[in-house]
Formats: C-alpha cells, structure tokens, sequence
C-alpha cells in the first residue's frame, strides 16, 4: 500500500493553533485526534501484515485468545468480554474464523444456549506465523524502544479503568 505524500507541516499541531484561536486552549483536542489518527496507522500496518494469513486484526485478537485458553476453546460470551466487543461482532468474528478452517464452533455442554468456539491446528499454525511476522514489525511501534512503549501503556492504563474495561487493584 502506498504512502500518502506527507505534508510540509503537521495538520493537528495546525488544528490545535486554530482552535486555540477561536475556541481557546484544549489539549485533549490535539491528544484524542493524534490517538485517533495512530490507530488509523497502526490498524492499517497490523491489518497488512495478518492479511495474508486471511485475517484481520480483530480475527487475529480472537485466534490469540483462544490459543490462550487451557483448553483452547472458549464461549462466545466469554471472547466478547475479553476483546471487549459486542456479541455480533463476536459472531461475525468467530464464523469468518470457521469458514476459514481456523475455529471450530460446537454446542456448551455446560450452558444449553451458548456455543463453544476452538481453535483448530491451522489456527494455531496461523496463529504462530502471523505472530512472529507482527513481532518482526513491532507491531507497528517500531519508532519507540521498550521503556516508550511501557509509557504508552500505562498513560492510557487510567483512560481504560475509568471506562470500566476492569477494575484497577
């Protein structure tokens, strides 16, 4: 995918001066459109990198998870709590995953209702490659060392808590 031509200055440091101007200060304006313009970047590098294995980011995170599991299975309500997701998208997810050999789905024994979701050995073979090509990549954070990406982390760790992703202890 080719780059954009790069501008000769940086359109949010602009937008920041203009909105100062008419609006005042606000440098939660400039920080929420830099993190939104790095997921644009940062999801458009991960997403090449797994498309060649037929996945997206969000299949991968799936594929990820299940790996994770003990038993390499998991419900469906359980995925969409982890990756923090709505059940459609869960679905959506999980029967692109089947059509594509990766994950197995199957009723729960456990909860009549539910559905199981496994991982298949070409989900794990596809799982392990797409892996060490997005490590190979940083995942997409190359331009930061170890201690920056730590940073990041835990800058927007507080972000996470106060939206209720989990409880801090």
């Amino acid at each position: 995918m080719p780059k954009p031509l790069s501008l000769p200055f940086d359109p949010i440091a602009r937008a920041d001066e203009l909105w100062q101007q008419r609006w005042g200060p606000a440098p939660s304006m400039a920080a929420i459109t830099s993190i939104m313009r790095a997921h644009q970047i940062l999801l458009a590098e991960v997403d090449a990198v797994v498309k060649p294995y037929g996945l997206t980011f969000a299949r991968y995170e799936a594929l990820v998870l299940l790996t994770f599991s003990q038993a390499g299975e998991l419900p469906m309500s359980k995925i969409g709590e982890r990756l923090m997701v709505h059940p459609t998208s869960v679905t959506n997810t999980v029967d692109r995953l089947v059509r594509a050999g990766l994950v197995d789905k199957r009723p729960n024994p456990n909860d009549g209702r539910g559905t199981l979701a496994s991982v298949t050995d070409r989900g794990r073979e596809v799982v392990e490659a797409a892996t060490k090509d997005l490590m190979g990549m940083d995942f997409g954070l190359g331009v930061y060392d170890a201690e920056e990406c730590s940073e990041l982390f835990a800058m927007l760790r507080p972000l996470r808590v106060a939206a209720g992703d989990f409880e801090e202890r």
